[in-house]
């Protein structure tokens, strides 16, 4: 067992690449859920104050009843 954690001497280049991947991986997934759900939230507020959350830009907004 012990050989397969030294990776044949390549343990010090292997293992931190594993490492980096998974920080990657695991920041990748941090920010896609937190994207999730401030637009989540950012689409509530919108349909809070009435206006339709498809339209994006700036000026852009229609109210719901105006919407279609």
């Amino acid at each position: 067992m012990s050989e397969f954690f030294a990776m044949g001497g390549y343990a010090v280049y292997i293992w931190p690449s594993y490492a980096v991947a998974f920080g990657v991986m695991a920041g990748l997934v941090a920010w896609a859920w937190w994207s999730a759900r401030h637009g989540e939230a950012e689409v509530e507020r919108l349909r809070a104050a009435g206006l339709d959350p498809r339209r994006r830009a700036e000026g852009d907004a229609v109210p719901r009843e105006h919407a279609g």
